[in-house]
């Protein structure tokens, strides 16, 4: 008997590097940073004009003015020091919000503290670091912005107001206005930074998901090549072959030429019979067969995971009418495929494939006696980046995918994914449980005419 296995992990998806988007930054250019401090000198300069000018409100103008310029003087520097396409380590990046922070509290010291409607602008830098930076920078900058409202909340200059009035803000007032204003940088870092994370690891699982189905167009392709050439050369290598036969019955036994000829006719038929391999290639090679009988598929499919530990059996049943023909196009093959191995991966001996149909629906489905899948994990099955395989990364940090991973069996957590999001562009439903009985179910089912019509499925990952 097999050794158990501990607990059920999700699908794989390859190897990765070690270094990730969230790890090294490089997500934001620096000129991107600089233009929105631009559009910050702006609207901070034409306020300060409009407010000390055209209201005529009190205002320590050149301190005001030297707040402004010198981000005005870090964007000069920043332009000549750095060409334009430079990208933002996240040090870097969490640096320069740092210092827009400062220099937002700076000018709110000097016109009233909290109390100045523009303290809601402590926001925009938080928000910008949580969809360009890691969880841990964030924080540092949320930290940072907490503490510039602490500060000036209360050491402030007076707020800016016409003389003949008096405006005192009450200090319950005040205090709910710090209140606000912490709650709602907490709120809006941790909102921006998970919606920025859940596209990050949605938009690198998809890349995974291209490449594999790339990888597996590519094979269908070579597969197509390998049956045109094998039928556009068997005609004239059996030419030559009939023709070094011919000399070999003319020429005499002793001649010098007999042994060229008989080589000759030796070769083209060797020629042949490797061509003939082409003519009918592998299972690994998409373009000899177009649509097989979903039993035969499913054979197929199994065949490579079936070992002196495992057996994979091959169950087909349904009616009426004849057993269906499915297309073999890359996302079921891919998609299944997946499924199967990882089925195969962590079972204890047995893995079942079932495939039923009847004429509303056409079903497959995948049983293993494994321990099943984790229950932490179960509810997230689907997404990206969920596995409990050793040397995952967090669900927050995410990575390129480099196509020669997709291969690979170091488990990242993209497998299920990629083989989710295939099978759906095929047009099947997938569900995955923990029967009753134990181990673990993967169910595919597609309504009839999707995968065994006329016509292959066509879809497209978006």
């Amino acid at each position: 008997m097999a050794e158990a296995k501990g607990p059920r992990r999700t699908f794989f998806a390859g190897r990765f590097s070690a270094t990730g988007f969230a790890a090294t930054g490089g997500r934001v250019r620096l000129r991107t940073l600089t233009y929105l401090r631009w559009m910050a000198v702006a609207g901070q300069s034409g306020t300060l004009l409009l407010v000390y000018f055209a209201f005529g409100y009190p205002l320590p103008i050149l301190y005001c003015a030297a707040a402004i310029l010198t981000s005005a003087a870090l964007n000069t520097v920043l332009a000549l020091r750095y060409p334009v396409s430079h990208r933002l380590t996240n040090r870097e990046a969490t640096f320069y919000l740092a210092f827009d922070v400062a220099q937002l509290a700076a000018l709110l010291y000097l016109t009233g503290g909290i109390q100045n409607p523009f303290a809601l602008m402590f926001l925009a830098p938080v928000v910008i670091a949580a969809t360009i930076l890691n969880l841990s920078n964030t924080i540092i900058l949320a930290f940072f912005a907490f503490a510039a409202v602490s500060v000036i909340g209360i050491w402030h200059r007076p707020l800016p107001w016409p003389q003949t009035d008096v405006l005192a803000l009450p200090p319950l007032y005040q205090a709910g206005i710090w209140a606000a204003l912490v709650l709602g940088i907490g709120f809006t870092s941790v909102y921006a930074w998970r919606i920025a994370s859940e596209s990050a690891r949605m938009s690198a699982g998809l890349s995974a998901t291209q490449l594999a189905l790339s990888r597996e167009r590519r094979l269908a392709s070579i597969g197509a090549l390998a049956t045109a050439a094998a039928h556009e050369l068997g005609t004239p290598l059996g030419t030559i072959a009939v023709v070094a036969r011919e000399l070999e019955r003319v020429l005499p036994e002793n001649s010098p030429e007999i042994e060229d000829a008989r080589l000759l006719r030796e070769q083209a038929e060797r020629c042949r019979a490797i061509i003939a391999g082409l003519a009918h290639p592998g299972a690994e090679l998409l373009g000899g067969v177009a649509r097989l009988p979903l039993g035969a598929l499913l054979e197929d499919l199994a065949h490579n995971h079936r070992g002196e530990v495992v057996d994979v059996a091959v169950r087909v049943s349904g009616g009426p009418g004849e057993e269906p023909q499915v297309w073999r196009v890359p996302e079921l093959l891919h998609g299944l495929g997946n499924i199967l191995e990882n089925a195969a991966d962590f079972a204890r001996e047995r893995v079942t494939v079932e495939g039923r149909w009847d004429a509303g629906s056409l079903y497959v489905a995948v049983d293993d006696d494994g321990p099943g899948f984790a229950p932490e994990i179960f509810e997230a099955l689907g997404e990206p980046y969920v596995t409990s395989r050793p040397g995952h990364r967090a669900p927050g940090e995410t990575e390129m995918v480099p196509e020669a991973a997709i291969d690979g069996h170091e488990g990242m957590g993209l497998g299920f994914f990629i083989a989710k999001v295939l099978l759906e562009q095929s047009g099947g439903l997938v569900k995955a449980t923990n029967p009753p009985g134990g181990g673990a179910r993967v169910a595919v089912s597609w309504a009839r005419g999707v995968i065994d019509g006329e016509v292959p499925p066509a879809s497209e990952v978006q």
